[in-house]
Formats: C-alpha cells, structure tokens, sequence
C-alpha cells in the first residue's frame, strides 16, 4: 500500500513540477497540446508504473494513452526523466518501455474486436 502512495505522489509531482524542470521544448508541446489534461489520474496512474516500474496497462487505459497521443506521450516521458527523482534510472530503458508501453496500446487499439 506504502508504494501506491509512493506512486501516486511521483504521479502527481509528474504532472505538476515537470513545468519548473522541463526544457522549452516538451514544456512547449505540453502545453500548446494540453498533454495534461487528455487522460484522468487513474490511467496515468497505469500508464507511469507501465513505463516507470513493473506494471501493466488496462484496455481502457490503453484506449487513453492512444487518444493523448504519441507526442504527448514521448514529451511526458522525456519531462518525467529530467525530473531528479528519476536520476538513478536508466533512460535508455525508460524509452524503451515508454515505446513498448505505447506500442502495445496502439496494437491492442487497433486490432479489431471480437464479432459479438
């Protein structure tokens, strides 16, 4: 329980202090396509352990991160990693979640549904 509060605190200091530590270029994307505001807490919940720790992603989730866009997405990342508390990973893997995280949602978004 200890580590969902430890989550939900980066979560929120991800969307919230990233402004201060970003460079001009995702602060710039951020803002001009209102990246913050397409996807509720709770899947951004899903989608920052996905990518930052070991966790998985719902369908619905998926469907939001689609929906938020792939150059939101990489510019929150890219945000997030500057971040000092993210300075003891390993940005090469973080990316290279991100890109599995991100391509795993588009083909699961993608794919058509079963026929009822």
């Amino acid at each position: 329980m200890a580590s969902l509060n430890v989550y939900s605190v980066l979560v929120v200091l991800f969307l919230t202090c990233g402004v201060v530590m970003a460079t001009k270029e995702n602060d710039q994307i951020i803002k001009e396509s209102n990246c913050e505001t397409k996807m509720g807490f709770p899947c951004v919940l899903e989608a920052f352990t996905s990518i930052f720790n070991t966790g998985s992603i719902s369908n619905k989730c998926c469907g939001e991160l689609v929906v938020l866009g792939k150059v939101c997405h990489s510019a929150l990342v890219r945000r997030t990693l500057e971040n000092p508390l993210f300075k003891d990973l390993n940005p090469a893997t973080i990316i290279a979640k991100s890109i599995q995280t991100w391509n795993n949602c588009l083909a699961l978004i993608d794919s058509p549904s079963p026929s009822a």
